[in-house]
């Protein structure tokens, strides 16, 4: 059996860009994988375990199962491996760390949504939560968005905000800014991301800070409930990952992102249209971006 540390996988030097082209790649083969949802079980309070397992489709002959936990006071918050298994043996021919799987798939997973559900005049990015996923986000977006004159405005919190800017001053497209308040980073915003990993209620009362046209993506889910029974759409990574969410029988339209990108659902319709991504994570990434990365060390 093969182990890969994340040391092995840094070594390959992979690019934000390519993260995105995988996780593109592989919601345009979701239909053909085997992803029944995820278990989450809960160790005490706001903590988790999950175990997501997924079949690729058959010329891969590979299944994978990660297992993901968040216990509240370690760092980092998110820590993963995951166990590989050729379907035709049924043999485990891979243990792998996936600490950076998951930070970078899921920071091009939140790209990608970006990219293909915001408005055409989109130009201020608000982003609240500035740890590894919201720098893992950024990276991606960062990457796939360097031909565009951008504005990014980051929630102030200790000195994370300033340590970013200073982490993307390379990138001279970008104007950033700081907000002291959630009010002031949502109010005026065309995509509001939150990579938070925890919040008590909602983040933001008023649902009128948010325009016209605003795309908001909570990368981890929490603290936007509110808005699942006003906005106009809603968009996530698979229904069975979110059918379980509270309002979810009550949200006015529903669709998954690769149907949007493979054609199926035409998305964002109109540059009013109000939308929420729900960007939950799939096995899917995880186990396609650990064959990729297995076929690159070899053998």
């Amino acid at each position: 059996m093969r182990i890969i540390t994340d040391s092995n996988i840094s070594e390959l030097s992979i690019t934000p860009y390519e993260c995105v082209n995988w996780v593109k790649e592989s919601f345009l083969m979701k239909d053909r994988a085997q992803l029944p949802p995820k278990i989450s079980l809960h160790p005490q309070g706001s903590d988790f375990i999950n175990t997501m397992p997924c079949i690729l489709p058959t010329e891969y002959h590979t299944f994978g199962c990660k297992v993901v936990s968040r216990i509240k006071g370690t760092h980092p918050a998110l820590k993963s491996k995951m166990m590989i298994f050729d379907t035709l043996t049924g043999e485990m021919t891979t243990l792998i760390d996936t600490d950076w799987i998951t930070a970078m798939r899921t920071g091009a997973v939140a790209a990608l949504a970006i990219n293909t559900l915001r408005n055409i005049t989109t130009k201020i990015y608000s982003f609240i939560g500035l740890g590894a996923m919201g720098h893992s986000t950024l990276d991606c977006f960062l990457a796939t968005n360097e031909d565009r004159p951008i504005t990014i405005r980051l929630k102030k919190y200790k000195d994370h905000a300033e340590r970013t800017i200073d982490r993307y001053s390379m990138y001279t497209n970008v104007e950033w800014a700081i907000a002291d308040t959630m009010e002031e980073l949502v109010s005026g915003a065309d995509v509001v991301v939150s990579c938070i990993t925890d919040a008590d209620g909602v983040l933001v009362d008023d649902l009128s800070l948010f325009k016209k046209g605003v795309l908001v993506v909570p990368v981890h889910t929490r603290g936007f409930q509110n808005c699942d029974l006003v906005f106009d759409k809603v968009f996530a990574d698979d229904e069975g990952h979110v059918k379980g969410f509270k309002y979810f029988n009550e949200f006015r339209q529903f669709a998954e992102l690769s149907d949007v990108l493979s054609g199926k659902n035409p998305g964002r319709t109109s540059d009013d249209e109000r939308i929420l991504s729900y960007n939950i994570g799939l096995g899917l990434h995880d186990v396609l971006f650990a064959n990729k990365i297995i076929a690159r060390l070899g053998d």
